[in-house]
């Protein structure tokens, strides 16, 4: 089965450190949707990126802060309906997912798991 990556685009870039109570709020159902995803195999790996800016000039390329969800869907359709089903995105918050086909991927193997070299 393919798979690809989600990208959640916060609602504004000072975003989650000056978020309001009921963001925080929303995100503690936003992390339950996702942890329900990855236990039932859909999700790989989901979390945040803070991804650093410009030290020298930070308003040519100020800092950003995204989410990532590394999914496993049948097709992108499949995928990008995993993204809308987020309680972020039906609550319209001002969030937004992109969806990026991933052609291949290395997993860790679990520890203790047989090798897959022969």
């Amino acid at each position: 089965m393919p798979y690809f990556l989600l990208r959640l685009e916060p609602p504004r870039p000072t975003f989650p450190f000056d978020a309001t109570e009921a963001e925080k709020a929303l995100f503690q159902e936003h992390a339950a949707y996702w942890m329900a995803r990855a236990e039932d195999g859909r999700a790989i790996a989901v979390g945040p990126v803070f991804e650093p800016g410009d030290a020298a000039d930070p308003a040519k390329t100020p800092a950003k802060t995204w989410g990532f969800a590394l999914v496993e869907a049948a097709d992108e359709a499949g995928a990008v309906s995993l993204g809308a089903a987020d309680p972020v995105i039906r609550a319209e918050a001002g969030f937004s997912y992109t969806a990026a086909p991933v052609p291949s991927l290395i997993l860790r193997q679990p520890r203790g798991a047989p090798s897959l070299k022969s």
